[in-house]
């Protein structure tokens, strides 16, 4: 039997051994606890043996997570290592690296012009980098946490639980598929992180928050680097207090080729602690009416409200050529406000620009000028650009009767409200036909048709 000071029960239980003398050595890899708190140890017939995993500690850094790094091996972190200005290099066929968590493990550097996780070179470039449960500091000055590029296009940044704390940047990214952060924490420090090139699967930062940024930088938390492209969606709910002059990211319209994939869902942000919803410096490149913007539940940011309003601003005469006969309701001009994912093809239409949402509410309130008790009827009509054909939405059609006032104003009423879908690049109109006679109508100032997402 050998005694073993208990806070090593944990090391003799995982063959973490170290730190023993050789006699130990040989007797702690065959140990267990007696259930006795696990100050003394007893044989064990099976020991637990960790194959697959290598355990930095200070004393080896240089030589495991510092020296040439096995794929093959899961990395754990043993406390808080300083790296100093050892480079950690993520190989081509990735790393894998966790701790106990971000208050027991870590790594941190003061260096100044350091970077801790790079590629070998950017031709070889950098695989799958999966961490979770540790902390990262990079204080030193021009110095920063990553500069990978990644070596097929096809592989994944993936953390859970780290927390980055006082970095002077978390650097640059490099072409990966797909980026995923989940219960990550940003603290002090400008850690901005750049994108660069062609993702192609997205990036997606949950249940995270950031806290104690620099009031004196300008970088963003994320930044579009050279070429960035986000095929996919970028979405987070994050939980950000931004320093005085910092943006949450400079992303552009033109970083999104796909409609509604800056998704920014159930955020919270505030600027030194409060909320600044009309602050343009959060997203300065773009807002959140932009066709690539899908912001929704969001406190202290804007919101996204996909649709539009058209109103007559201008009367003219609508010309009825047949009885009973839908034509196209005319005005002198039409007014177009907060279209949102929407435009204006021609006068009087309003066209869905986006992917998403597909279900709309439409309404109307028309007001129609013409010859008195004549029978008249409107209707939307719908533009299918999958099928290349026109859709009459005969379900909106309303007939009324025009009043026959005294004086020489008779008009009638319409109000429509109903539902319909519309897809990328469908668009709307409203169509008016005289069911007595060939008199002529006229749309009243202020009449007006509205699309708005269910």
């Amino acid at each position: 039997m050998l005694s073993i000071d208990v806070n090593d029960k944990n090391r003799a239980r995982y063959g973490l051994i170290e730190t023993f003398t050789t006699e130990e050595k040989s007797q702690t890899k065959s140990l267990k606890p007696n259930g006795n708190n696990g100050v003394e140890w007893v044989e064990d017939d099976n020991p637990i043996i960790l194959s697959n995993e290598v355990i930095v500690t200070q004393s080896n850094f240089t030589t495991t997570l510092g020296g040439t790094v096995d794929s093959t091996k899961d990395y754990f972190l043993d406390g808080k290592i300083d790296t100093g200005n050892t480079s950690i290099v993520v190989p081509s066929t990735g790393l894998s690296l966790r701790g106990y968590n971000f208050e027991l493990s870590g790594l941190y550097s003061t260096e100044d012009n350091y970077t801790m996780f790079v590629s070998e070179s950017i031709p070889i470039g950098s695989g799958n980098f999966i961490g979770q449960d540790y902390d990262i500091s990079v204080s030193g000055a021009n110095s920063k946490v990553y500069e990978l590029y990644d070596a097929t296009g096809f592989n994944a940044f993936e953390f859970a639980r780290i927390n980055y704390s006082n970095c002077t940047s978390l650097g640059d990214i490099y072409d990966y598929r797909q980026g995923l952060e989940s219960g990550t924490g940003r603290f002090g420090g400008s850690p901005s992180l750049t994108l660069h090139g062609v993702w192609l699967g997205g990036y997606r930062i949950s249940t995270s928050i950031i806290r104690g940024m620099s009031d004196t930088t300008t970088e963003p938390i994320f930044k579009a680097g050279t070429l960035f492209q986000m095929n996919s969606r970028f979405l987070t709910d994050v939980n950000c207090d931004l320093g005085t002059l910092q943006p949450f990211c400079d992303f552009s319209s033109s970083n999104f080729p796909n409609p509604s994939t800056l998704q920014m869902h159930d955020t919270i942000f505030t600027r030194d602690g409060a909320f600044v919803p009309d602050d343009t410096n959060i997203f300065p490149n773009i807002t959140p009416s932009d066709l690539a913007s899908d912001f929704r539940s969001n406190k202290g940011l804007g919101n996204t409200y996909v649709g539009g309003n058209s109103s007559v601003i201008l009367e003219a005469e609508t010309i009825i050529n047949t009885v009973s006969v839908w034509e196209t309701l005319n005005a002198g001009g039409w007014l177009n406000l907060d279209l949102q994912h929407f435009d204006s093809p021609s006068a009087g239409q309003l066209r869905h620009l986006g992917d998403f949402p597909r279900d709309f509410e439409i309404s109307a309130q028309v007001v129609l000028d013409g010859g008195g008790n004549d029978s008249v009827s409107i209707k939307f009509r719908k533009w299918d650009d999958s099928a290349q054909a026109f859709e009459e939405l005969d379900y909106t059609t309303q007939t009324r009767v025009i009043n026959n006032l005294q004086g020489g104003r008779d008009v009638a009423y319409f109000n429509v409200f109903t539902g319909t879908t519309l897809d990328r690049n469908d668009y709307l109109y409203l169509q008016v036909r005289n069911n007595s006679d060939t008199s002529n109508v006229t749309a009243e100032t202020s009449s007006f048709f509205r699309i708005q997402e269910r």
